[in-house]
């Protein structure tokens, strides 16, 4: 992922903070911006121009990496989230190492294409079918680790804990290769990851219904001791508040923060479903939001109140979650959209706030602070969106935000460069010669 030679990107415009310039020069040496120069009229000697509007590469906070072969299959007929599981389930059963990493491969090299320089995978298939072990017990983490170095993005692993089938029940006989059989067993195999220059290492709570009530903790001060991204599926369903009610006399957010599991370093994933008590808690802790629209109406979870979560104090954040699409622009785009059909009003956020959502907050949500801004000591990580499709031909260039959000789709992307490589160059992926390919086989494998 280091680049150990200089390089110059000239950007014909580039999206800095708020504002779209035109003619910028990045420097970039070792994988990080050194220097970002205004003004410069033509492409320095040497220097790859990226033609169209640059942006910071872009952050999927919340990922399951097999679910994309759910893709199609899933939209027959209609069903419940509840249903929808049972297909996932089947799907899951028949990963293994070799197969996953195939498959994830090929999802993050479609992440690369659509201008994802990062990702936060949400893994919780950790054994073989059954529940036993692997030789190496975290071969299925690894396999993905090595799937984004690969496609040549970025990952924050965030091993989930997922040790129950509802309030106090066991493992259903899916979910066992799910299961570690208690927080610390998780947290013991978990401290044996490692980090690397593209790889980071996080902890996840699957939800409330996962995880026992006193287990919590454990999961929480792991992530704490070693100041890394937790995330957690909250209130995806109104079944889940319902049960934890009926289980343990509060809502699911209110339990979470009794056992210290929110704060700024935890994102509650979807927060679809709230109390304003539970608003105020995410808020009053810093506690961030990702936000899923494309998965949350493909599932008809409902849409959660972003623009409240926001105000008290939640940072947002994006995800292609089930993979029904990968597009963060459409994620973008689907969140304002949404809360206007919601509300019957427009203009909950500009175009430069959900830039934001998409790039600086989904890095801070993975613990990649040093990414989502094309500035000097930054991680030289960049998306170029195309000004000349159908799409997006039209509109003057100082509108370049507003294009990208509410007109640009992923199929605009024209380069993607991650610590100074470029990894997607005019449109196609140069580590990976045939993505569609790649994504075909390997969804067939999961159907032998």
């Amino acid at each position: 992922m280091r680049v150990t030679t200089r390089t110059t990107y000239w950007l014909e415009y580039a999206w800095l903070d708020t504002n779209v310039e035109p003619d910028v020069a990045v420097e970039v040496a070792d994988g990080r911006i050194t220097a970002v120069r205004t003004e410069v009229p033509v492409p320095p000697p040497g220097a790859e121009a990226l033609r169209g509007l640059t942006l910071p590469g872009l952050a999927n906070a919340h990922s399951h990496a097999f679910h994309r072969a759910l893709r199609g299959t899933v939209q027959v007929g209609s069903g419940t989230f509840w249903t929808w599981r049972e297909l996932m389930y089947s799907f899951a059963d028949r990963l293994t190492p070799e197969t996953y990493h195939a498959l994830a491969r090929a999802v993050y090299a479609e992440m690369a294409l659509a201008g994802v320089s990062c990702v936060g995978e949400f893994h919780y298939v950790h054994h073989a079918p059954g529940g036993t072990p692997y030789a190496d017990p975290n071969a299925m983490g690894e396999a993905l680790i090595a799937a984004a170095a690969d496609a040549g993005i970025r990952i924050t692993l965030l091993d989930t804990a997922y040790l129950s089938s509802g309030f106090g029940e066991p493992p259903n006989a899916h979910q066992l290769r799910f299961s570690d059989g208690s927080a610390e067993a998780w947290a013991e195999r978990c401290s044996v990851l490692k980090e690397r220059d593209h790889a980071r290492i996080g902890a996840a709570i699957h939800s409330v219904r996962a995880v026992p009530a006193g287990q919590l903790a454990t999961v929480a001060g792991w992530a704490e001791e070693r100041r890394a991204p937790l995330h957690v599926h909250l209130s995806e369903q109104t079944a889940e508040n319902d049960a934890c009610l009926a289980a343990h006399g509060r809502t699911p957010t209110r339990l979470l923060a009794d056992h210290g599991v929110l704060g700024p370093r935890t994102t509650g994933v979807h927060n679809t479903h709230l109390t304003d008590e539970d608003i105020a808690l995410l808020g009053g802790s810093g506690t961030g939001t990702c936000m899923c629209p494309t998965t949350e109406r493909d599932l008809a979870d409902g849409i959660g109140p972003a623009v409240a979560l926001q105000r008290a104090g939640s940072p947002l954040s994006l995800g292609s979650d089930s993979h029904a699409v990968i597009d963060l622009l459409e994620e973008a785009r689907a969140m304002e959209l949404n809360e206007r059909l919601r509300t019957r009003t427009r203009g909950h956020w500009t175009a430069a706030a959900l830039l934001r959502a998409a790039s600086a907050d989904g890095h801070a949500a993975l613990g990649w602070d040093g990414a989502g801004a094309i500035e000097a000591g930054m991680l030289a990580d960049l998306t170029t969106i195309a000004l000349d499709s159908v799409r997006t031909a039209g509109p003057l260039p100082r509108l370049g935000a507003e294009t990208a959000v509410f007109a640009a789709t992923a199929a605009d992307v024209r380069h993607t460069v991650v610590g100074g490589r470029h990894v997607v160059r005019d449109g196609a992926h140069t580590l990976v010669p045939d993505v569609p390919q790649a994504l075909a086989r390997a969804v067939e494998a999961l159907r032998a």
